[in-house]
């Protein structure tokens, strides 16, 4: 059971809004109209760890290990929300997000294969630590400077701790585990590619409410992101290259393989897919059952 040693890991290295965001230096000569809309986006984009911890109960109920540990990640999440609204309502009051537009945010997703949602946030947690990594260096303020590198520690933290659940699936199903995140990995790593990298954000996750179901179309402006990541931060091809080292460093330790491309992750994963698939192994699985 994982979660009472990320709860340990996690406390020891959580932070206090009131004591470690240095509020003090705030200098509203180095804070643009245009910083503090973004952190307003922000700020309702992270409220949207409410559906998603919703999603995650509702779909690892076979899992109390992992169900416990979203105790901690909706905690964490929700005050990163938390943070960047206080930062509003001390310093630009008219832009802090009212309920209505955080509410726009929780809505239900269609359920996935908890595999495949695991790795999904794994990658999306890699993406925020370098987004907010970059934010950080874009803003010029020095209290927001300051909270958007803390958040992204925590991100890191975060993807950290989903490692761990995905070492755990492969030593539960193997190489079921493997081929969801190899699938997922792949996707990921290649998205960059096609000019809009993709995050839990940004993706369709409820059939019925097409196209208005991503977090991003829900947003008071739902172009925002791009606009952040293009033309704000400008999150260009060496940054992009970070997550992408990232998502295979991390797979060829957890598969005990080495993948310097996504092309080599997916002829990793075709090769499972055929595995998966032979005769042999399907008996073997409905041998255990």
């Amino acid at each position: 059971m994982l979660y009472p040693e990320l709860f340990a890991s996690l406390e020891k290295a959580r932070w206090n809004m009131q004591e470690d965001i240095p509020w003090a230096e705030f200098d509203m000569s180095k804070l643009s109209d245009e910083q503090a809309q973004t952190i307003k986006l922000n700020a309702i984009t992270e409220w949207s760890a409410l559906p998603a911890t919703e999603m995650f109960l509702r779909d690892n109920q076979h899992d109390s290990d992992f169900s416990a540990f979203m105790s901690i990640w909706f905690y964490e999440e929700q005050k990163h929300a938390l943070v960047l609204i206080e930062y509003l309502r001390r310093f630009r009051p008219d832009l802090v997000p009212t309920e209505a537009e955080l509410h726009a945010v929780r809505f239900n997703f269609d359920p996935a294969p908890p595999l495949e949602t695991l790795m999904l946030h794994f990658c999306g947690e890699l993406r925020l630590t370098q987004w907010y990594r970059r934010a950080s260096d874009w803003h010029t303020e020095p209290v927001i400077k300051q909270i958007y590198k803390t958040l992204s520690q925590d991100e890191a933290r975060h993807g950290g701790a989903y490692l761990k659940y995905m070492r755990q699936a492969i030593g539960r199903v193997g190489d079921e585990a493997r081929l969801a995140f190899a699938k997922i990995g792949v996707l990921m790593a290649a998205s960059g590619k096609s000019g809009k990298p993709l995050h839990p954000t940004n993706l369709h996750v409820n059939q019925s409410l097409f196209p208005n179901d991503t977090i991003q179309s829900r947003l008071p402006d739902p172009s925002w992101l791009e606009r952040w990541l293009d033309r704000q931060i400008c999150f260009d091809r060496d940054w992009e290259a970070r997550v992408v080292g990232g998502i295979l460093r991390n797979l060829s330790s957890l598969f005990d393989r080495s993948f310097e491309t996504a092309t080599q992750l997916n002829l990793y994963r075709k090769e499972l897919q055929r595995k998966l698939a032979a005769p042999d192994f399907q008996e073997a699985g409905q041998a255990s059952l």
